[in-house]
Parts: structure tokens; C-alpha cells; sequence
């Protein structure tokens, strides 16, 4: 019945409106006022599906329609404008820069400095790719008042394998390094005789072997895993052989995400000397890992659950332990890309080992004592966004607490300068490693400036304040490090320089003949250098770039007694191209 009112109310509204068409003939144009009483103002629940089709009772549908005739009273207008006939603008495309997969570098400088680089690959980019990356650096160091030679050389070559597939990717790797420094770092409070400078043979140098791959799988809850084996050796029969397998596992759990990494870690080694008497050292340690982890991931929140689980055993002492550590991290967006809290507990195994040690000092004599750090945890909170669009900060406060942490100390030397000593490293110009139990209060600061596509800027500061256990002092650590650095770069040209600020560390010196008890603490100044590096593109192909290193001219120490090169400017070209 509903239905039927509905459409009977259609009807009237419609037959309605067709009479007033017919009664009223002529238009006059006249502006007339309409008073509408009670609108129709139908609502959704008036409307229901038609079972059938209604049947219409009233005839209204049967009126006879009354032919409506109608002209147009047309006026011509005068009109000046004449339409021009359009043309297409074309779209001007700037050139793409091609880019090459392979490239040759290779520059000299003062200082008889030679230096040069390539990358060379080919492959079915869908199937497999093979590389060759080649690297030399060598210098005569020239550096002043030094009695010993001081020339380096540092070359690297590294292959590589890749395999694509549809459901997993491996990879191959393997390479080799050799790097020459030379022990020239004599003490200036000592006169040394002639005899003692002609017996000495300072050249110390590192040899590394290695081998390795990885694979990784698609849609798979063995993600993948990384291997690799690690020979490092020197000029004074000392071996160092390390292994390390990683296994990775994944595990989606609705929108969240469990996945674990599982360490094999072997590392043996063997020093043909210690310091204080012709015995040897070796070490051994086996550690077994497993780091597993749930994150959880939100829109302006993330969370990260883990531990760190190592069983530890000391081959060579019979020795067997376990450590546990927290890895929880958080992070969360107050404000979008304007601020972001983050804070965290994590902690670590850390497996010292010469390799090491010799890349951070090179000066290290090859009768070190080789243990663990146990980094207990390292308790951290900060802030980062961007204070403008285009300026961006991150500052972060912490505290570290680890046992067994190493730092640098000077070798006692066995020479008056006159005694010629067995081996070159023994004239108080090596470096040990002591141990002891450190807390650290740090505090971090970057902010980084996007001034335009062309110009970036940023600025970092890092600080420390140590507390250790039997130490009077951190040895060879400096409380704060600084950078300043600006780049700039368009289509034709590049430029960049870096100031790079060391604050002051103290090293621990005993003379000739006495003990512990005689020696003193020698500071080393802190210092600044000041990197600049520049270049023209030629071409797609072509760079010529220059690098100035030192630019102040300071003459620093990086370690007591071992001055660096002052000003150093090396100058070259790369040339890239395709197989």
C-alpha cells in the first residue's frame, strides 16, 4: 500500500507541473514569487524494493500533451576579436646522465703519493654478475725530523660472484690485502747512535686472506645466513685464523615479526713472543650466539624485544662461560618528521682480536694479549626530526658499562739508544693492549642543514666522560671528537672540506731500566685537520678531481711519537665505462 501512495504521489507532482505548462502559454519574462506551503521531502525509508510492477488507478497519465511553440529573438553583436591559430609548445627533456658500470681512478701527489682505484663487472644483470674492485695507496711519508723510514703502501683486491634466482640469491667472495708501516716512531728524549739507527729494520707488514659468501631466500622463514674465513698475519710469523657463520630465521606472527640470528664465531691465533720474554701466546675462543627478536611496528611507534645469548669457551685456558644481554630498543613520532623519541638497552659480546687492533693502531707490536670485552649494557635516550624543513638534528645522552675494555699503551723500551734491540718494535715505539673496567657518560649532537639541492651542511660533537676501575686515566681515548663538514655539488662541478677536531689523550711512559712505579703520564695535544676535495665532470665519462689533506699544515700526533704528514695535495682522474 505503501508503494502504491508512493508512486500515485510521483504521479500528481508530475501531472501538476504538466498543467501549469499548458495553462501558461506565453513567457513575459516576469519575475514571479512562488510560495511553496509543504514541499515533498521524501526520506530514505519511504523507498523499498519493487516486487512487481504497481498498478497505476488513476488516469492521469492518459492527458492529452499540448504542443508548446517557441522562437528565439536573436540580436547580432559587434565583435572586434579574431581567434589566432594555436601552436603546440614542444617540451624541452634535459639530457639524461648516462651512467657507467665500471670506472679506473687513479691520481699523484707530493710526498712521491701514488694512488689508484678500479671497478670492473659484467654479467646478465637477471642471472649473475662478476667483479674485480683493485685499490693502492703508497706514500714516502717525508715526514720531518724522523730517523727511521716512514713510507706506507696499502693494497686491496676483492672478487665477487652473484647468482639470481627465482626463490633465493648467493654469493661468492674472496680477497686478499696487503699494507706495509713501518715502526718510526723514536722517542726525541733519547739520542740514538748511528750503529743502533743501521740495525734496525722498522718495516712491519700485515698480510689478510679471505674467503666467504651469503645467500638469502625469498618467502621463506631461513631468510638467508653469511659466512666468512679470515687469515691475518705479519712480518714477525704471527697467525691469526677467524671464522664467522650467521645463520638468520624469520617468523611473521600477524602483523608482527619474530626473527633470530645465530653466531658460530672461532678465532685462534698465535704470537711467536711476548713482550717480556721469547714465550708464545695463543689464544683460542669458541662462542656460540643467538639474538632473537619480536618487532612490532605501528604507524608512529616501533618496538623491538630482544636478548643477546652467548656460550663462551676458551680453548686454551679449558674455560667455559655464558653472558646474557638486553636488546630493546623503542622509538616514537610526537610530532611527523619533527620529533621523534627514541631509547634503548642493549648490550654485546665483543671478541677482540689482532686484526683489529693492528687496522685502529698500526703501531701494535705482535705480542698482544688477546681477551674479551664484555659489554654489559648501554643504556641510551634521545630525540631527532627536523627543527625546518630543511634542517634536521639528533642528539642522544648514554651510559656505557663494559669489563675487559682495551686501550693503547706505549711498549717500554729496551734501549739507552745505544743497546741495538732484537726487534725493531722494542725501542719504546710500539703499543700493548691493558685492560680495565670502564663506565662511560656520553652525550651526542648532529644537526644537518639541506640548504639547497645543490649545498648540504652538518655538524657533530662527541663527548665522554670515563670512569675506570684500577686506571688513573682511559689511555689514548680523547673525551671529545668534533666534525664540521660542507659539500657542494652541481652539473658541472663538486667541492667538500671537513674539520675534524681530536681532543687531548694521555698515554703512560717508563723509561729505560725503571718500573711501573717511575713512569708518567705524556699528553698529546689536540689537534685539527682540515680535509678540502674538488672536481670537474668533463663529461659523462670523464672526472678530474683534487684532494687536499691537512690543509693546516698541523704537525700532529695520532699516537705519541708518531707525527703525521703535514700538507698533503694529490690530484688524478676517473674514467668510467661498460664492458
Amino acid at each position: 500500500m505503501q508503494n502504491k501512495l508512493l508512486i500515485t504521489s510521483f504521479f500528481i507532482l508530475v501531472t501538476s507541473v504538466s498543467f501549469s505548462q499548458i495553462t501558461k502559454k506565453k513567457d513575459t519574462l516576469k519575475i514571479e514569487e512562488i510560495t511553496v506551503e509543504k514541499p515533498y521531502a521524501p526520506t530514505i525509508s519511504d523507498a523499498f524494493k519493487v516486487r512487481s510492477n504497481p498498478s497505476i488507478e488513476n488516469e492521469t497519465n492518459n492527458l492529452a500533451k499540448e504542443k508548446v511553440s517557441y522562437t528565439i529573438f536573436s540580436i547580432p553583436v559587434a565583435s572586434t576579436f579574431t581567434p589566432s591559430k594555436g601552436k603546440a609548445q614542444s617540451i624541452v627533456r634535459a639530457p639524461k646522465e648516462r651512467l657507467y658500470e665500471n670506472y679506473i681512478s687513479a691520481g699523484y701527489g707530493n710526498l712521491n703519493t701514488a694512488f689508484i682505484e678500479a671497478f670492473l663487472h659484467s654479467g646478465d644483470k637477471k642471472n649473475n654478475d662478476f667483479g674485480i674492485f683493485l685499490n693502492h695507496l703508497s706514500s714516502d711519508g717525508d715526514v720531518k725530523d724522523v730517523l727511521l723510514d716512514d713510507n706506507f703502501f696499502d693494497s686491496k683486491i676483492d672478487l665477487y660472484y652473484k647468482q639470481f634466482d627465482r626463490d633465493y640469491n648467493w654469493q661468492v667472495n674472496a680477497g686478499m690485502q696487503l699494507k706495509s708501516q713501518n715502526y718510526y716512531g723514536l722517542s726525541n728524549d733519547i739520542t740514538y747512535t748511528d750503529a743502533f739507527i743501521g740495525a734496525m729494520d722498522e718495516k712491519q707488514i700485515y698480510n689478510t686472506v679471505y674467503g666467504g659468501g651469503k645467500i638469502s631466500f625469498e618467502d621463506s622463514f631461513f631468510t638467508g645466513a653469511t659466512a666468512e674465513i679470515v687469515n691475518f698475519s705479519d712480518d714477525y710469523s704471527t697467525n691469526e685464523i677467524r671464522l664467522l657463520v650467521k645463520p638468520k630465521l624469520e617468523f611473521p606472527i600477524s602483523s608482527e615479526k619474530i626473527n633470530g640470528e645465530f653466531l658460530i664465531d672461532l678465532i685462534s691465533g698465535r704470537f711467536k713472543q711476548s713482550y717480556t720474554d721469547g714465550n708464545d701466546v695463543n689464544y683460542s675462543f669458541l662462542n656460540l650466539g643467538f639474538n632473537p627478536n619480536l618487532e612490532i611496528v605501528r604507524d608512529n611507534f616501533t618496538l623491538n624485544l630482544g636478548a643477546k645469548l652467548f656460550y663462551v669457551n676458551d680453548l686454551e685456558h679449558k674455560n667455559t662461560d655464558y653472558y646474557a644481554y638486553p636488546n630493546v630498543t623503542t622509538s616514537f613520532k610526537m610530532i611527523d618528521e619533527v620529533l621523534t623519541v627514541f631509547a634503548g638497552i642493549t648490550g654485546d659480546l665483543i671478541q677482540n682480536n689482532y686484526k683489529d687492533f693492528a687496522d685502529e693502531n698500526p703501531f701494535v707490536s705482535p705480542t698482544l694479549d688477546i681477551k674479551q670485552t664484555d659489554k654489559q649494557y648501554r643504556a641510551f635516550f634521545g630525540t631527532k626530526g627536523k627543527l625546518a624543513s630543511n634542517i634536521g638534528y639528533n642528539f642522544n645522552v648514554s651510559h656505557t658499562s663494559e669489563k675487559n675494555k682495551p686501550f693503547f699503551i706505549q711498549n717500554q723500551t729496551k734501549t739507552d739508544g745505544t743497546i741495538i734491540v732484537e726487534k725493531a718494535y722494542e725501542a719504546g715505539n710500539s703499543y700493548g693492549v691493558i685492560y680495565d673496567d670502564l663506565k662511560t657518560l656520553g652525550f651526542f649532537g648532529e644537526i644537518t642543514i639541506d640548504a639547497s639541492k645543490e649545498f648540504n651542511f652538518s655538524g657533530s660533537v662527541n663527548y665522554s666522560h670515563y670512569t675506570l676501575d684500577t686506571q688513573s686515566e682511559a689511555w689514548n681515548l680523547p673525551t671529545m671528537i668534533a666534525t664540521i663538514s660542507a659539500d657542494y655539488q652541481n652539473k658541472d662541478w663538486f667541492a667538500g672540506a671537513k674539520l675534524f677536531y681530536n681532543g687531548e689523550t694521555n698515554d703512560f711512559v717508563i723509561p729505560y731500566g725503571l718500573t711501573s712505579e717511575s713512569g708518567r703520564i705524556f699528553k698529546n695535544d689536540s689537534y685539527l685537520d682540515l680535509n678540502l676535495n674538488g672536481g670537474y665532470v668533463f663529461s659523462d665519462r670523464l672526472t678530474v678531481f683534487a684532494k687536499i689533506n691537512n690543509a693546516l699544515g698541523e704537525k700532529y700526533h695520532r699516537f705519541l711519537n708518531y707525527q703525521v704528514q703535514t700538507l698533503q695535495i694529490l690530484a688524478g682522474l676517473t674514467y668510467k665505462f661498460d664492458l
